[in-house]
């Protein structure tokens, strides 16, 4: 099934294990660990297998980022 057709039932795409632990550019295992440790996206379990919602993975994603730092000095010009 194509991405068109999804979209067209009002479905998003999901991503295999292996396909979300390529996108990050990490091994498959270390998605296993963080979501073992409670620290991965939600997944949705389809028999034997583990699926992540785009949306799911992009909301971690956004929950993972960094603060920016605070320039040293204060930055600021007075």
């Amino acid at each position: 099934m194509n991405s068109e057709r999804l979209f067209g039932l009002g479905l998003e795409p999901v991503l295999t294990t292996s396909e979300l632990a390529e996108y990050l550019g990490v091994q498959v295992q270390a998605i296993y660990d963080l979501r073992t440790d409670g620290r991965g996206p939600s997944g949705i379990r389809v028999g034997r297998e583990i699926r992540y919602r785009v949306s799911d993975v992009r909301l971690w994603l956004d929950g993972l980022h960094e603060p920016e730092r605070a320039l040293p000095g204060g930055g600021g010009k007075h």
